[in-house]
């Protein structure tokens, strides 16, 4: 089930002051903001790839360019002052709204077990602990 309708008429009519123009634009006009940033709103949600953007929020290729776009140009940084000047919310809230849940956040499997000191490994040495099982088992034999 599709999940458009996200951003409410009162939150869009704040963030739509602050969003970039078409005028004197070259090309191409845009695609509609706001089903734009409901299709990247959907991505984030769910966490699949920009290839599996519903067909609504139109070509994930133009979606992501314009995801790329506005956190490059500050268009999110305008998004996040307006909803700020224009709500009750003091700087601390913001944070707890924005904060991210650390029991999502994953580090890479080789951000593990790195080393600590100083020393280089040798170069064939994999960071892995392959290397050590042979001696431990040599190590119980000869006990």
């Amino acid at each position: 089930m599709l999940r458009d309708g996200v951003i409410s008429d009162e939150l869009w009519d704040v963030l739509e002051k602050v969003m970039p123009q078409d005028a004197g634009r070259r090309g191409r006009p845009w695609n509609d903001h706001r089903t734009t940033l409901e299709g990247i709103i959907w991505r984030f949600r769910t966490g699949s790839p920009w290839r599996d953007l519903p067909e609504p929020f139109g070509p994930y290729q133009s979606v992501w360019e314009r995801h790329r776009l506005w956190s490059t140009d500050g268009t999110y940084g305008r998004m996040l002052e307006a909803v700020r000047e224009q709500s009750e919310v003091d700087d601390d809230e913001v944070e707890a709204i924005l904060s991210i849940d650390s029991t999502v956040v994953r580090a890479h499997q080789h951000a593990a077990g790195a080393r600590r000191d100083s020393v280089a490994a040798p170069a064939d040495d994999t960071g892995g602990r392959i290397e050590l099982h042979e001696f431990a088992g040599g190590a119980r034999g000869a006990a």
